[in-house]
């Protein structure tokens, strides 16, 4: 078992995860565990963990944030022509992006992850005419390219811009040696999902949140 403290970093890096299934004895220990850290008590429970799942859900733990992966080639991408002045890479991120995710609720925690990550990394400014209306946080892993915190300002939606930012996303990390662009999107984005199908993107896994109050 894994238990991750990263005090409000988001679910991913504060959820623990198990590998195969959990005695009683187990989740007791576990739960002992997570309070004395002062975490809550979190599960990440990923496909192909049904029984676990029911353990936890025998247990009190509801589910959270049912959550898609999307994946494909970066290649994909490579004849689709970004509009001029639209996408920008920047590192570090501008004080301009941290307010795009401040205002999606993505904090100084979830910043500082991004900023303590090891390897290739960059940040994604997007604009709408001379608007600064987009952030994004690209890393690399291995061939792999992971885009996260995608934000566009809510009144800059449904123009087009989170289109390009993952255009962009994907031109970098092909420049850096990636095969695969990767993400995650919460299945109630129902928008989002929709872009990255329409993008050419593959759903290849999937996880969820198990939580006890």
């Amino acid at each position: 078992m894994t238990f991750r403290v990263a005090q409000e970093g988001g679910s991913r890096v504060n959820a623990a995860t198990v590998e195969g299934d959990l005695s009683c004895a187990q989740l007791a220990q576990a739960e002992h565990t997570m309070v004395g850290l002062g975490q809550r008590l979190l599960f990440m429970v990923r496909e192909g963990q049904e029984v676990l799942d029911r353990q936890l859900a025998q247990a009190g733990y509801r589910v959270k944030d049912p959550v898609h992966i999307w994946s494909c080639p970066v290649d994909v991408f490579q004849h689709m022509e970004i509009p001029s002045l639209t996408t920008y890479c920047i590192w570090p991120s501008l004080a301009i992006q941290r307010r795009v995710w401040r205002d999606a609720d993505i904090g100084p925690a979830r910043i500082a992850i991004m900023e303590r990550a090891c390897g290739p990394k960059t940040s994604i400014l997007g604009r709408l005419g001379d608007v600064p209306a987009g952030a994004a946080y690209m890393a690399m892993s291995h061939n792999d390219a992971m885009l996260h915190a995608l934000e566009v300002a809510p009144e800059q939606r449904r123009q087009g811009l989170a289109r390009w930012m993952v255009v962009q996303a994907a031109l970098w990390a092909r420049d850096q040696g990636a095969t695969h662009l990767s993400l995650l999107c919460t299945q109630h984005n129902t928008a989002a999902n929709a872009l990255y199908a329409g993008l050419g993107m593959t759903r290849v896994a999937g996880y969820h949140y198990r939580l006890k109050s």
